[in-house]
């Protein structure tokens, strides 16, 4: 390749009339000036021959031919080094899709031995008949005594060789989920293994707990990998506190590490979980390194982990990293985490939150895998940032802005938090933290040396959202702030960030007068996540504020805005900066966070409730349309948590108390407005509507509903052109206001059996989870006395109307409806079968 090079080089030479072979102190003069310039002007040129005596006999033109030549040599030098990368990569990525696929064949074969067995033991059953004698019964009471459960005896602290026996089971049982069939593994949607791509990334299904793994390449050696994958809170965004409380040397030249780590509950509904965890770092034989995991438990053995009490204790199963060098330089990483997050210890309808692999894939292994390959990129010059800032400080600058917002939503007493009383409706909660601990010597120095700063004080709040996808909303909020946000409150939080002291904003009627500017700092990798600054650009609204600038700058973190990925949590975070802001400037974040509730997808089908509920839930027998299953994204929860920070001076806490208050009740009334116009049933035309179940019980249940509203009233509830089929069904479901029936029994509580679309977004709630509702738990007192006054003329007439009220939903928040009815519905019998509430023009306080 460098002969050809030369040989184009003296034929352009050739061409301009004399040959000239160039010296050694030639070159090394030229590749000086190249290094600075690689093209020069022709001035440049012109003064390069003056200023260097060795090239006075080389003409100008020549000059330009071999800066010519010069840029291209470097041209196909790069391309050859990209090609041998690249050649590098995929030959890594085809030994790891060669191991993935001998993985799936023993998978198989597995499966296809296994389902031969069960084959086998359904004839011999059912050829012979089950010996249920005493006898029987003795003998195999006999057999379990005498090959009863293993129990790992309590191992003291003190005793490596107790706890090494731990860890090499954990590595065993790591390797075999890593590599082996130990779990089964699905990989995700949209995951497709190259060159390029984040690699394999599969999630658990019919496993304990929830789990997922990857693999990937990366242009690092293993030990670095290895550091940085130890340093959790580096890029685990959710990790509040690693602590190594001891390390233990092993004679094999590995390290055993005893752990506690605390993470952040992910909204307000929920508690945070912690882990004490046994960790083993060691080699293979091949050179590989492995750094795996698991909690220390009764049934584990080991020594008893530290307490805490505002913390859930979970249950990490073995987890870990198999870091193997690649030939030519870099390393490929499997990646396996496994946790059990006790989902049974939050509310149902949290659940899926705490039961989702795909939400575990997106927020720790994919994560970890994302972090690897940014520093790796960045470390060979890859990535190029603007604004003169080293990626790891807007690394630290992310980093901080998430912390700092967990650090708002979880509201920790031993960070100094107190709740404050509320104002009669528990919508929003108000958290104060005044202490002089947390913020003398910190971040917060140029506030708190304020004679009467008060500390920061937090308003947070959560709800939860339907059809709405969780990156719209979030890129719906990014991209028009003056939807939701006051420019009053924006004030007051810049000028909070100057030592002297602002006037408590109210909201006013102009609302956001000025416009948004987004000017970007940096992103990762694929995009996931944008750091930019938002300049707020306005007048200041009264004359008293005068003096702010007009100008207003946030550092905002944007997260999780692409659409396809499966499981994904979008985040809207910022917090107010000066214009020419440091490294290490005050940072008081606040924003959104919204995470799909996506319900569990591995549950048996024997364990499912078959009843009216789970029948409207889920559809006849089981089998969906096609257009459903397209449809399902569209069709589920969300959990939104808001919470934004202010500082306060001390004679003013409960004015900024009642201004948060009122600021974070107006955000979620335009955020459940920006919810009901950018859903996707309204966004796209071409999805396909969710079909609605057509079960039997579900068709006469509406149909009792209808006649019996017809019959006590008068009137028609809908108008419906046909009685066959599900047609009435339908015309309940959807209809506008919220219709819900509630058992009615002697000497028990009444509890709800049934409600409309509209009645489930009213309570909050699922049709699975409806009969956990009792009818006097979202009634108000006033709603209860009216109940139980109008109760007898509903059993006499069949029917009352209720009086404007207020109600509550499943997760707490205050619902008002202008009027109610309700009817007794009567089954073919023309007996009672329940009662029947239809709550009209209702809506969220």
């Amino acid at each position: 390749m460098a002969l050809c090079l030369h040989r184009g080089e003296s034929k352009n030479e050739m061409d301009n009339g004399k040959y000239v072979r160039y010296t050694p102190e030639q070159v090394e003069a030229l590749e000086r000036v190249y290094a600075e310039c690689p093209k020069p002007s022709s001035l440049r040129r012109q003064q390069l021959i003056r200023e260097c005596p060795i090239l006075s006999n080389i003409e100008p033109k020549q000059i330009k031919v071999w800066f010519q030549n010069r840029r291209c040599r470097e041209k196909q030098r790069k391309e050859a080094s990209r090609l041998q990368t690249v050649n590098r990569k995929l030959s890594a990525m085809n030994k790891l899709l060669m191991e993935e696929n001998d993985r799936l064949q023993k998978q198989v074969s597995q499966l296809v031995y296994e389902n031969g067995y069960m084959k086998q033991q359904i004839n011999t059953v059912s050829s012979t008949t089950t010996d249920t004698s005493c006898e029987s019964v003795v003998v195999n009471g006999q057999q379990q005594r005498k090959n009863p459960t293993p129990q790992h005896p309590e191992i003291d602290v003190n005793n490596p060789a107790g706890l090494l026996a731990i860890a090499e089971e954990t590595l065993a049982e790591f390797l075999g989920k890593a590599t082996g069939t130990a779990v089964d593994w699905v990989q995700m949607i949209g995951m497709k293994p190259g060159p390029d791509s984040i690699g394999i990334v599969s999630v658990s299904r019919n496993c304990s707990g929830v789990a997922a793994r990857a693999c990937g390449l990366v242009s690092l050696e293993p030990t670095k990998v290895a550091e940085i994958l130890k340093d959790r809170p580096s890029w685990y965004r959710d990790c509040r506190c690693l602590n190594v409380l001891r390390v233990i040397p092993t004679g094999n030249g590995g390290t055993i590490e005893l752990i506690y780590l605390q993470t952040y509950a992910p909204t307000t509904l929920a508690t945070a979980r912690d882990f004490w965890t046994l960790r083993y770092t060691t080699s293979l034989e091949d050179g590989s390194l492995v750094i795996c995991e698991r909690s220390l438990m009764t049934v584990t053995g080991g020594p008893t982990g530290p307490p805490a009490t505002s913390f859930v204790r979970g249950e990490m199963l073995p987890s870990g990293y198999l870091i193997r060098p690649c030939e030519g330089g870099g390393s490929m990483i499997h990646i396996v985490d496994h946790i059990d997050l006790d989902a049974w210890s939050v509310p149902e309808v949290l659940r899926p939150l705490y039961e989702s692999s795909k939400i575990l894939a997106q927020k720790m292994t994919m994560a970890a895998l994302r972090h690897i390959r940014q520093i790796a990129q960045e470390t060979s010059g890859e990535i190029q940032y603007t604004g003169g800032r080293q990626p790891a400080v807007l690394r630290a600058l992310s980093q901080r802005l998430c912390r700092g917002f967990n650090d708002a939503v979880n509201g920790f007493v031993d960070d100094g938090w107190t709740i404050m009383d509320s104002d009669g409706v528990e919508d929003v909660t108000i958290a104060i933290n005044s202490s002089s601990s947390k913020f003398l010597g910190s971040q917060y120095n140029t506030l708190s040396i304020l004679p009467t700063f008060g500390g920061v004080l937090c308003a947070r709040a959560s709800m939860l959202l339907q059809n709405v996808p969780p990156a719209l909303l979030v890129r719906f909020l990014r991209e028009h702030r003056s939807e939701w946000a006051d420019y009053g409150v924006d004030a007051y939080s810049a000028a909070s960030l100057k030592a002297s002291p602002y006037a408590v904003p109210c909201a006013r009627p102009g609302g956001f007068p000025s416009s948004q500017v987004i000017l970007p700092l940096a992103q990762t990798v694929e995009h996931e996540e944008f750091l930019e600054v938002i300049r707020l650009e306005g007048p200041a609204f009264c004359p008293e504020d005068i003096a702010l600038s007009r100008d207003m700058y946030l550092l905002q973190l944007c997260s999780g805005v692409d659409e396809n990925a499966a499981g994904a949590c979008a985040q809207l975070v910022f917090a107010p900066i000066d214009e020419s802001f440091g490294d290490d400037a005050p940072l008081l974040p606040s924003g959104f966070r919204v995470i799909p509730l996506e319900p569990k997808s591995d549950v048996p089908a024997a364990t499912r409730t078959l009843d009216l509920a789970s029948t409207l839930e889920d559809g006849t027998g089981g089998t969906r349309p096609a257009g459903e299953i397209e449809a399902s994204n569209y069709n589920h929860r969300s959990v939104l948590t808001i919470a934004f920070q202010f500082t306060f001076e001390s004679h003013y806490r409960d004015n900024v108390a009642a201004m948060a208050r009122q600021y974070v009740r107006s955000i979620v009334g335009s955020v459940q407005r920006v919810a009901m116009a950018i859903a996707p049933s309204r966004l796209s035309s071409q999805l396909t509507p969710k079909p609605f179940p057509g079960s039997p019980e579900a068709v006469t249940l509406a149909r009792w509903i209808s006649r019996s509203y017809r019959v006590h009233t008068g009137g028609d509830l809908f108008q419906v052109d046909t009685q066959a089929g599900d047609a009435v069904l339908k015309q309940l479901w959807h209809h506008s206001d919220a219709i819900m029936c509630c058992s009615v029994k002697m000497n028990a509580s009444a509890v709800f059996t049934f409600a409309n679309q509209a009645g489930l977004d009213m309570l909050e709630t699922t049709l699975l989870a409806l009969q956990d509702i009792m009818l006097d738990k979202i009634l108000d007192e006033a709603g209860r006395k009216v109940l139980l006054l109008e109760f007898s003329k509903i059993m006499q007439q069949g029917f009352a109307y209720l009086p404007a009220g207020i109600c509550v939903s499943s997760m707490g928040r205050p619902v008002s409806y202008e009027q109610a009815i309700a009817w007794k519905v009567l089954n073919d019998d023309d007996s009672n079968h329940c009662l029947a509430f239809m709550f009209i023009n209702w809506s969220f306080v």
